[in-house]
């Protein structure tokens, strides 16, 4: 079944703007039968205080909570629209704070019973100062509250997927998303900054701890498009190394386009099939 399980709507604060409903018709078109829409989940309030990049890194990273009656009236109207020629699920993308666990747990738990499928995933990580940092947002904030804190980019990469790992053992609850979003996200800038192209032996030991984490929970991973189309990344997030052993592990892979926009429905999509068809 053609399906995509992460895409975004007029509800994101740093997305295009696009109007869900012509996302969702552009996916019909080409010939979608499932497709998720996981706007950002609101952020808890006292993570303000941890977050030290640029203050639009944290104010624009998620819909607020005010928005959310709205969100999930907009995607019943979808669903009731178009449910004769395509699935549409409704859930969230959400954050994984190590220090708000809790918060997020009570979050899913009040609105997790209107959502049928949700993306777990890691925006934020702790850096220069102690403090929590974009992974995705400015180079600024990438090169000077993570990257020149590690000791060099395979230490960057080990904290981030550590992060990672922590997300997917965390207990958030019966309403927990079961999929893990875009596990190469650290990866976004790594053309610019000239980050390893491989790893070695250490952070692919941490890999392998993700990876065994993801298997035991039987979870799914997001195999998501944007980095291809990222100026500085140029490849799916995961990678094709951790992809090849991601099959071995026969650990399920959702094609997600993380559209933010409606150019953005679908995109790579062939591509990203014909990858992981390859024998």
């Amino acid at each position: 079944m053609k399906q995509d399980g992460h895409s975004h709507t007029e509800f994101c604060p740093h997305g295009s703007g696009d109007d869900v409903e012509a996302m969702i018709q552009k996916a019909i078109r080409l010939g979608f039968k499932s497709y998720s829409v996981t706007e950002h989940a609101p952020l808890p309030p006292d993570f303000k205080q941890e977050y030290a990049g640029l203050e639009t890194g944290y104010t624009e990273a998620s819909m607020a909570m005010s928005d959310l009656p709205a969100y999930f009236k907009k995607v019943q109207r979808m669903q009731a629209k178009y449910g004769d020629k395509i699935h549409i699920n409704v859930g969230f993308e959400v954050d994984f704070l190590p220090h708000h666990v809790q918060w997020t747990r009570d979050f899913l738990n009040e609105y997790g019973p209107q959502t049928t499928d949700s993306v777990l995933s890691v925006h934020f990580m702790q850096g220069k100062d102690n403090q929590f940092w974009c992974v995705d947002d400015t180079l600024d904030d990438f090169e000077k509250g993570l990257l020149k804190p590690a000791k060099d980019g395979q230490a960057l990469y080990r904290h981030y997927f550590k992060a990672v790992t922590e997300a997917v053992n965390a207990d958030l609850g019966s309403y927990a998303p079961k999929r893990i979003g875009h596990i190469t996200l650290i990866k976004k800038f790594q053309d610019y900054f000239g980050l390893p192209r491989t790893y070695d032996r250490e952070t692919q030991s941490v890999i392998n701890a993700l990876l065994q984490a993801v298997k035991q929970r039987g979870d799914e991973l997001d195999y998501n498009a944007a980095g291809l189309y990222k100026e500085f990344c140029n490849e799916t997030y995961p990678d094709f190394d951790i992809l090849k052993q991601v099959q071995q592990m026969a650990i399920p892979l959702v094609y997600g386009s993380d559209a933010h926009s409606i150019k953005e429905v679908g995109h790579g999509y062939h591509t990203l099939m014909a990858l992981i068809n390859l024998k």
